[in-house]
């Protein structure tokens, strides 16, 4: 195990912000997850694991140590007549895996598309777009459990999975997860019922979708509507589409009838982050460093390599300014530091 001092994170993450990290090291295996943590403890110090950095805002230095995350590998574990069963290494890229999978026609996953990121952080934030949510088909999860020094395996219902969250989320310095186990289906069901999904499927005639149609309408969806986080610095989403009440969505749609909405169950209905706040005049605003995306006002985008506690004061005039017009909170999907 190589530990680095003073390095930067600029590279690490998508925002691209110049902050630093007091120790860092590089995650190719079980045996060095137990190695750094139990350097980390000896040290005192913070530890935070860090996969592509794509869902993470540094507002400050990192004064602990930043472990990489690259266990690699996809090793196909059983296969029935109608499913496929495989172990994926944390470190693996996401999108890597989905077309991976969209090669060999296993559905299940191809709505996430091009989402950035490693499989280890799907399961964290349960990755969703398009109706499908990284839950939808994982089976099972292993970690390293920090309080009990071991390595543990949850299936689905121990992990907890909500609504961009999971058991990892909430408790997010206890457990390092290594792999992921999926299930994959041979006859999939597809889920093209999402307007975006079937005016492009419409668009290239596709009358009988397949796992590899949905994902190149998914592909070009995302590459349309989501800067590129290689040109220039964002972490997709910002921030979660908030829920609300039956009763309080009857009387905002009686005072905006554009609102977008979907109904969750009899009394709950999700709100489209994005329009609240193009509603309220941020979408394609930017102030010094930092902006609100031309083309998706839910991504915040960093010009320039200004410092992450600008992005975030920038995100909090946006909170601040849909709580003033429509009385909702809005939360932030992306992790800050």
């Amino acid at each position: 195990m190589e530990i680095s001092e003073n390095i930067s994170l600029q590279a690490l993450h998508s925002f691209g912000c110049n902050e630093k990290a007091s120790y860092f090291t590089k995650i190719d295996s079980v045996e060095a997850i137990e190695k750094s943590i139990q350097w980390a403890k000896e040290k005192n110090t913070p530890y935070l694991i860090l996969g592509s950095g794509s869902n993470i805002l540094f507002t400050k230095p990192f004064e602990g140590l930043v472990l990489k995350m690259e266990i690699m590998g996809i090793k196909k574990l059983k296969e029935t007549a109608s499913e496929v069963f495989l172990e994926v290494g944390a470190g693996e890229n996401w999108h890597y895996f989905v077309i991976y999978c969209v090669q060999k026609g296993w559905g299940g996953i191809e709505n996430l598309s091009l989402i950035p990121g490693t499989v280890g952080a799907a399961p964290i934030q349960n990755i969703g777009a398009y109706g499908v949510e990284a839950k939808d088909c994982i089976e099972l999860v292993t970690a390293y459990d920090t309080q009990t020094s071991q390595f543990i395996t949850l299936n689905n219902a121990d992990c907890k999975f909500g609504y961009r969250t999971s058991l990892f989320k909430m408790e997010k310095t206890r457990y390092i997860i290594s792999s992921v186990q999926f299930i994959l289906q041979k006859q999939p069901i597809f889920r093209t019922e999402y307007g975006a999904i079937k005016e492009v499927l419409h668009q290239k005639n596709n009358k009988q979708p397949s796992v590899e149609a949905i994902a190149n309408a998914v592909i070009q969806i995302r590459t349309e509507k989501l800067p590129d986080p290689k040109k220039i610095g964002n972490a997709g989403s910002f921030f979660k589409n908030p829920t609300i009440t039956k009763d309080f969505y009857e009387v905002l749609i009686a005072k905006y009838p554009k609102l977008i909405a979907y109904p969750i169950t009899d009394d709950i209905y999700k709100i489209a982050a994005g329009w609240l706040i193009e509603a309220c005049g941020w979408k394609g605003i930017q102030k010094g460093n930092v902006g609100c995306y031309e083309k998706q006002s839910l991504v915040i985008v960093h010009y320039n390599n200004g410092p992450g506690i600008e992005i975030y004061n920038f995100s909090e005039e946006i909170i601040q300014s849909v709580l003033k017009q429509f009385d909702i909170l809005l939360e932030r999907e992306v992790i800050i530091y």
